[in-house]
């Protein structure tokens, strides 16, 4: 069975989660959970899913210097690497995702009521954040064999 690999959307109070299928081809959402409850719902996927490798949103400013939120992220990935150093991590500049996210709510039709729902953003900012890497996992592997 091959190996997935999990997007996380880091929040200061909700996280967003995507996973691949099997293959490491698509980004699905897997869930938002609030930020405390983290590392016990990643246990689970973890062992469940057979997780290779996350990657986490890296964010910046516009001026491309580290958002605020980066040493919360950078407290949560030396944890994480405690509790499982043989799954490895990436990061990926996660700018525009919310803005990404929001766009592609609108475009599915949701009602303002349900955009204003910051669970399914940071959901889909995770789809977002996964599927990018996963593209850039492509175009790289088709610079190799040029």
């Amino acid at each position: 069975m091959t190996k997935k690999i999990l997007g996380i959307d880091y929040g200061n109070v909700i996280t967003g989660l995507s996973i691949t299928d099997s293959k490491q081809i698509f980004a699905f959402g897997l869930n938002a959970i609030p930020t405390k409850k983290l590392m016990s719902f990643l246990s689970l996927v973890i062992d469940h899913e057979k997780i290779e490798k996350i990657v986490i949103g890296l964010p910046k400013t516009l001026k491309n210097k580290n958002a605020f939120i980066e040493k919360s992220i950078q407290k949560f990935i030396y944890e994480f690497h405690k509790k499982y150093p043989k799954i490895l991590i990436e990061r990926l500049d996660e700018r525009f995702t919310s803005k990404m996210a929001f766009d592609t709510m609108i475009e599915l039709g949701f009602k303002k009521k349900k955009r204003k729902k910051k669970i399914i953003l940071n959901e889909i900012s995770a789809i977002i954040i996964l599927q990018s890497y996963l593209t850039y996992l492509k175009k790289k592997g088709e610079n190799k064999k040029k």
